[in-house]
């Protein structure tokens, strides 16, 4: 009970927030096509690069075949000359022998002619 001459305040009306319409409901389709045409974007420049990457090795490797087989050349050659300076040391030539100790002391090994070739790893 409320005392005489006062009077209880004024009810407050609650207010409910509208519900949106159709038109108003945010749709997922713009950020998914966005996100779709990055993807697509970024697929197709990295496809880009890798192909351009691959022509540029490609080229590389066709540019160091000259090289390879050059250097195949030289190393015959020299295997060549070691296999002879061998031959003579073998013959009793002291100054073949001399090269071929200071060779052997330096870690080169000198393959005879007939024996396979050892593989450096």
């Amino acid at each position: 009970m409320q005392p005489a001459g006062t009077q209880a305040p004024p009810a407050r009306p609650v207010s409910i927030p509208p519900t949106p319409t159709r038109e108003e409901r945010q749709s997922a389709f713009v950020p998914l096509l966005i996100l779709t045409a990055a993807l697509a974007v970024w697929t197709g420049f990295q496809t880009y690069q890798l192909y351009r990457e691959r022509g540029a090795l490609s080229i590389l490797l066709a540019n160091q075949e000259v090289q390879v087989e050059q250097a195949q050349k030289v190393r015959q050659t020299l295997d060549r000359l070691a296999s002879e300076t061998q031959r003579l040391a073998d013959g009793g030539n002291a100054n073949a022998r001399l090269v071929v100790e200071e060779l052997r002391k330096r870690g080169v090994t000198i393959n005879r002619p007939g024996q396979p070739q050892a593989e450096n790893k």
